[in-house]
């Protein structure tokens, strides 16, 4: 016979499991984003009993949240590329572009190397003249 801790204990499991459907159900059918606007929508529970239960943590909700990301993110590129607004379009390109490309069409494109911030770049005369004092020296 089932201790009335184990019943008590499935009943809970089955409990969250319920909580942790319908918030999906809710999740899907208005496009969250964000675990905090469940709370908006799903009045079943309060946002202290839903992390005591830590479903913020469980891969079925935080997989129908980064589902409606993505098809929202795709559907808003896909907008972009039929756009003919450039700056819609470049936008897109920047995000699909490689890095390369992205520093070409950069107006203030930072490189990050190891060069010293007060050297200047030197003109092709000017290494000419370093290169010519250095033979006179040797």
């Amino acid at each position: 016979m089932a201790s009335k801790k184990d019943t008590t204990a499935k009943k809970a499991a089955k409990k969250k499991k319920l909580y942790e459907k319908e918030i999906i159900d809710i999740i899907v059918a208005n496009g969250l984003f964000i675990i905090k606007d469940i709370f908006a929508f799903y009045t079943k529970l309060k946002s202290a009993q839903f992390y005591n239960l830590k479903l913020e943590k469980s891969e079925c909700i935080l997989k129908a949240i980064d589902d409606n990301k993505v098809k929202t993110c795709h559907s808003q590129k896909k907008k972009w590329f039929e756009s003919e607004n450039a700056t819609l379009q470049i936008a897109l390109y920047k995000l699909n572009c490689s890095e390369y490309d992205r520093e070409k069409i950069s107006i203030n494109y930072n490189k990050n190397d190891n060069t010293n911030v007060n050297s200047k770049e030197l003109t092709p005369k000017e290494i000419k003249d370093i290169s010519k004092e250095l033979e006179d020296e040797f």
